[in-house]
């Protein structure tokens, strides 16, 4: 049997067994677990939602059918996974949001991306020694940066919104005041991280019973100390978290842990609405985030250099179009470590990084027969002139979409929370090239341009995506998985728009992943043997996934599609066990 049948099994007993199990007048904000059905495609004619968890894409749906548009429906969703997955979701963290707005014809992008405070210096992750350090750049106070979620999502809301902002929170405050039964997706999650957590006493009694053990699935899980936090978000606003004694709390958390934080960075913090990054793959208009994430600038870039191959009679998956796929990826990589970084203090060469002309001099180096080498592959150059996170889609029947990426960095950040407040603080600070030239946490290497600096935003591999399709949105995806969400997410796009795949399809399909350093192509399985022999031969490094990190599968995405008659097919990825579609 295998181990999420046994999970399956173990929450029906305990549902049966325990006590605290969900009482009548909570099942308002709890839907039916039934784990067998929620990876299904959904259609739906008036709205859709698709998260990480079955919980939050519920809230969603259900604010859009209280009249709320995408933007409401997506800040609800976002709230709620604070409550519901906080391994990824969260209040202490931050993100990017593509909001496209149908009316205007237009997509924003909201950067809610965490600061280094202003206390902040460029060697601050170092030892002693001067070389990186795993504990100051992973778990100590000084990994924490300055957080955005809360006015990101907020911010969202008041400009773009149509609902109150009481109704919006009201579910999330009632899923952690109530409490929720505890999802086998969330108690793998502790289960796996339970050593680390429970070495902070405030993490240990959030999310542990009394006596140190978890809480099984099935179980009622409370979180009341969350909710007063999120109360006060809903009464007060941004000053809610950022003033008063939730950002006491979050200011004396981080600097028993070492930290740097102030009020006065807590004061400081803006919300960056940016120009989206576009690109144009045969008639569709693919929109991203531009820096300080580095996603949208590479999937483009990416899907440049393939526009420029005929993919179809490759075949999808077959040798030579993983051996382009490999071969975009390592390039666009090799630019990421030497030229992106937060705009505001660095000029990124967006414009050439993104041309058509820089993509055919890159496709042009790719031979077909031969690999290269990531030691032979450098930053390009230029002509003239970037563990865990979570991703939720949203579409409603107005035309509008919101495409949103958020983390705490690792999974449940760097372990340690906010006393009183009831969240986790994240460790962003890592994602700063802490030391040019050594990889961080996710194995990417950086350069000058994304070191740290007092106000700075760390580079990011989240890559929100919109795409538009005769002048409507067509297609929102995006995923969580560290270094890899640049190329999970721009093959689920590939296989929609080049190979026609409906999104479960495209959803499904085996991915493979490299970047640039280390030299390897990690791949999931399901891809034949004769076509991973076939890319030996031409000098890939193939790896299978499991062998790097333990997990054997890449990404979790997100992702709605749009057809023409009007009518929202929704994938939640199978890869994530608490996904799930939610329209109506």
């Amino acid at each position: 049997m295998n181990k999420k049948i046994l999970i399956t099994v173990f929450y029906g007993i305990f549902l049966i067994l325990f006590g605290d199990a969900v009482s009548a007048d909570q099942r308002t904000y709890l839907p039916n677990l039934n784990y067998s059905e929620q990876h299904k495609p959904v259609l739906a004619e008036n709205g859709m939602v698709v998260s990480q968890d079955i919980y939050a894409s519920d809230v969603g749906r259900d604010i859009l059918k209280k009249g709320g548009n995408a933007i409401d429906a997506a800040v609800a969703t976002g709230f709620a996974l604070a409550v519901t997955h906080p391994q990824a979701g969260n209040i202490g963290g931050g993100g990017f949001m593509l909001v496209y707005l149908a009316k205007e014809h237009r997509t924003i992008a909201i950067d809610y991306r965490e600061t280094a405070p202003k206390a902040a210096f460029r060697d601050m992750l170092l030892g002693d020694d001067g070389n990186y350090d795993e504990d100051i750049a992973w778990y100590s106070g000084k990994s924490t940066g300055v957080p955005g979620t809360v006015m990101g999502l907020l911010q969202a809301h008041s400009k773009y919104g149509k609902l109150p902002r009481e109704v919006i929170l009201a579910p999330a405050i009632a899923l952690a005041s109530n409490g929720f039964s505890m999802t086998p997706a969330l108690y793998d999650s502790l289960a796996g991280a339970k050593d680390r957590l429970k070495k902070d006493a405030a993490t240990r009694r959030f999310f542990f019973k009394s006596d140190g053990s978890l809480y099984f699935p099935g179980q009622l899980f409370r979180q009341p100390e969350l909710s007063k936090t999120l109360q006060s978000i809903s009464d007060y606003g941004t000053d809610g978290f950022y003033k008063g004694q939730v950002a006491e709390q979050l200011i004396t958390a981080v600097s028993e842990n070492g930290g740097l934080m102030t009020q006065a960075d807590l004061d400081d913090y803006q919300v960056v609405e940016r120009a989206p990054v576009m690109g144009a793959y045969k008639s569709y208009t693919v929109v991203s985030m531009p820096p300080p994430s580095s996603g949208g600038v590479h999937i483009i870039q990416m899907m440049n250099i393939l526009s420029g191959y005929d993919l179809k009679s490759m075949g999808h998956n077959s040798a030579d179009y993983l051996h382009v796929l490999t071969e975009s990826m390592r390039r666009a990589y090799a630019d990421r470590s030497e030229y992106l970084g937060d705009p505001d203090f660095v000029d990124v060469p967006v414009k050439t990084l993104i041309s058509m002309a820089y993509a055919n001099g890159l496709r042009d180096s790719i031979e077909m027969e031969q690999a290269s080498t990531s030691e032979g592959v450098r930053p390009g150059v230029l002509f003239p002139e970037s563990p865990e996170t979570t991703h939720f889609s949203v579409m409603d029947s107005e035309g509008n979409a919101v495409s949103n990426t958020y983390t705490l960095n690792f999974t449940f950040g760097n372990g340690k929370s906010v006393a009183g407040a009831g969240f986790l603080m994240n460790n962003e600070m890592d994602d700063f090239s802490a030391k040019p030239g050594t990889p961080n946490g996710y194995g990417l290497v950086g350069n000058e341009a994304n070191a740290v600096a007092p106000k700075k935003r760390p580079l990011s591999s989240m890559t929100p995506v919109i795409v538009i399709k005769d002048g409507r949105a067509f297609m929102v995806s995006g995923s969580p998985g560290g270094s890899t969400i640049i190329n999970v997410t721009m093959q689920v796009v590939m296989n929609v728009l080049e190979f026609g795949m409906n999104p479960a399809q495209a959803t499904a399909m085996p991915r493979i992943h490299h970047q640039w350093l280390p030299d390897s192509v990690f791949h999931e399985p399901g891809l034949s043997i004769d076509t991973l022999r076939l890319l030996e031969a031409k000098g890939q490094p193939v790896v299978d996934r499991s062998f790097w990190g333990g997990a054997a599968t890449l990404g979790i995405t997100q992702t709605i599609v749009r057809g023409e008659d009007g009518v929202f097919q929704g994938a939640a990825d199978p890869r994530g066990h608490g996904s799930k579609a939610s329209g109506y």
